[in-house]
């Protein structure tokens, strides 16, 4: 096995794992959106076996640059983490890679590794960093903040309160960030089923790490809100967005 680091000058060779087709605009995206967070910290792993094949990937960044509503100043944050194959998941490859991000950490004079884990949508669950020497510190709404430390007296990671961001979005909002490369497939789906039932969606791009830090839920990267109320926090497909509309609008 052997863990290789993407970089904007391979990135186009290695890809990003979770998207490979260098054609699609959400690769384009994600080139551009990391090339600017790499000088920030941000790293991408990918792990490979002796054949090359991918096995799965690991995105790191220090807690002060994450694309989160976390504030953990003094962390490294794990963005996200996967391993491909289920039948490899029991392998110890993701502790690999939860390994890779905490040598960055100590390499960087930091206090610890955060993560915002999740049985929902498009996040890891708790399981594997539990068993990574993690503990669970915070909870809300679906997520959960957990951490892992060598410095007992830095101070604890906690989140923003995403909730009191909701209130100013009057109408039909729809926030999103190049840091999840197949949002832009979504936000192009949900734009259409909105202009097909006259709904005045306001699409605006997160392009800043305290934007992201000041989002409206959880994920911090995808927010559709109506009227104040966050209606879902992950890339959806048109089919999911008809049902929202059918709900909000009683159609």
């Amino acid at each position: 096995m052997k863990i290789i680091a993407v970089t904007p000058e391979n990135a186009t060779k290695e890809t990003f794992f979770c998207i490979k087709d260098r054609k699609r605009q959400g690769f384009k995206d994600k080139a551009q959106w990391y090339e600017k967070r790499y000088a920030e910290g941000l790293r991408i792993k990918i792990l490979k076996n002796d054949e090359g094949k991918m096995i799965g990937f690991i995105e790191y960044v220090p807690a002060k640059n994450a694309w989160r509503p976390v504030d953990a100043d003094n962390y490294m944050f794990i963005h996200c983490t996967y391993i491909y194959s289920k039948k490899e998941r029991s392998k110890g490859f993701g502790s690999m890679l939860i390994q890779d991000a905490e040598n960055e950490a100590r390499t960087l004079g930091l206090d610890g590794l955060c993560v915002i884990t999740s049985n929902g949508g498009w996040l890891a669950n708790k399981t594997l960093f539990e068993k990574n020497g993690f503990q669970q510190i915070e909870a809300k709404d679906r997520f959960e903040l957990l951490s892992k430390t060598w410095n007992n007296n830095s101070k604890k990671p906690k989140f923003y309160n995403w909730t009191n961001q909701q209130g100013k979005y009057k109408g039909w909002h729809l926030l999103y960030a190049d840091q999840c490369p197949w949002s832009e497939k979504s936000v192009t789906a949900i734009l259409n089923v909105a202009m097909d039932h006259g709904v005045d969606l306001k699409v605006s791009k997160i392009k800043t790490v305290n934007e992201a830090k000041m989002a409206p839920s959880g994920f911090g990267v995808f927010n559709l809100l109506h009227n104040g109320k966050l209606l879902d926090d992950h890339y959806l497909s048109a089919t999911r967005f008809q049902t929202i509309l059918k709900k909000e609008l009683s159609i």
